[in-house]
């Protein structure tokens, strides 16, 4: 039974981000810096007890994984960048893969996109390209190949656990699946548990095809919004002037359940929260009322509809454990104090996730 929180390494300087944005940017750069626009707009957000920290310190991600550990979730997962052989954000992971703490299981996120300007306001600004050239895949996964013999690394039916967060810019996602599976075969892995991100929408899905591509599962992730005639109007408004930002949905009353014509293994995504207005102002979106209590019971339906399936096959992945910057995380904060975290212990009590 793997419950597993998104992690985010953009707690730290890179040069990449000193010149885009100017020296010392972080993300708490964005979280600080944030305002309420709107009565009752709770920002900015304030981290609890872990503070401003910088993931470059060792003792933080301790203090990190003891929470994880004390409150049920079960592993990290980290987010990995990779562009035809450069890599950014790369050195918190490289230190708990090199250091062999903390002795806490994690698995990777490929965040396989273009990185822009769009949450700085600048959308038109490529900072980033995302390429696949010919030979890319092999470097890619012998770039990996010592986190996937990590025993640190989570694995489902024996096979180690890689999400890829946008499928459907690869050029060819069953390729891209068959080759991994012979590199991981090659190496003396019985394969990999690849799984594809699949985002639901108002319309649909952005991605109906992952187990006719040969993934072995897709992660279903939905935003946490309600949306009515009023929010519907006030979305039209906005689309004319910006002024009348930012977009405000109310927390989801449910949590969704993955669109019924999605075929092969689908397994859940959970939202604590949502709010990216440190990172574009009126431009970004929100869930209003939302709330531990409200998060619990998404995380517990979550958990009890992966109870129809095998204890040692059952993953739900928290998106996020630290995404301040999106008011999308569960780590101790100034005003719930560990009550998201106390929300994720519940929910693993009630759903007979011990």
């Amino acid at each position: 039974m793997e419950l597993s929180a998104l992690y985010l390494p953009q707690f730290h300087p890179i040069p990449e981000n000193d010149e885009w944005w100017g020296e010392g940017f972080t993300e708490w750069t964005n979280v600080r810096r944030a305002r309420p626009l709107f009565r009752g707009h709770q920002q900015p957000v304030v981290p609890g007890e872990l503070g401003y920290y910088s993931l470059l310190d060792p003792e933080i991600r301790e203090a990190q994984a003891d929470l994880a550990r004390a409150h049920g979730v079960t592993s990290f997962c980290y987010w990995h960048y990779w562009f035809a052989g450069r890599r950014l954000l790369e050195k918190p992971f490289d230190q708990v893969l090199a250091s062999g703490a903390p002795d806490f299981p994690f698995l990777l996120g490929w965040a396989n996109q273009s990185w822009s300007g769009i949450w700085h306001g600048a959308p038109h600004r490529t900072l980033m390209e995302q390429t696949y050239p010919a030979g890319d895949d092999e470097a890619h996964f012998n770039s990996l190949l010592p986190a996937f013999r990590d025993p640190r690394y989570v694995r489902l039916q024996g096979r180690p656990v890689f999400i890829i967060y946008r499928p459907t810019e690869l050029p060819n996602p069953r390729a891209f699946v068959d080759t991994w599976q012979g590199l991981a075969r090659q190496a003396g892995l019985d394969g990999l548990y690849l799984v594809a991100w699949i985002e639901g929408r108002d319309w649909g899905v952005n991605y109906t095809t992952h187990d006719a591509d040969g993934f072995d599962a897709g992660l279903y992730v939905h935003f946490p919004f309600e949306r009515t005639p009023v929010t519907r109007l006030r979305d039209k408004l906005r689309a004319r002037d910006e002024r009348f930002g930012p977009g405000r949905y109310r927390y989801a009353t449910d949590l969704p359940s993955p669109v019924t014509h999605l075929r092969g293994r689908v397994h859940p995504s959970v939202q604590p929260n949502w709010d990216n207005t440190p990172r574009s102002q009126r431009r970004g979106q929100l869930a209003v009322k939302s709330s531990p209590q409200a998060f619990q019971r998404h995380l517990l339906q979550a958990l009890t509809r992966e109870n129809t399936h095998h204890e040692n096959e059952r993953l739900c992945v928290i998106k996020s454990w630290n995404e301040w910057a999106e008011g999308n995380y569960i780590e101790p904060d100034a005003r719930y104090g560990r009550g998201w975290l106390a929300a994720v212990r519940n929910a693993r009590e009630h759903a007979g996730w011990e």
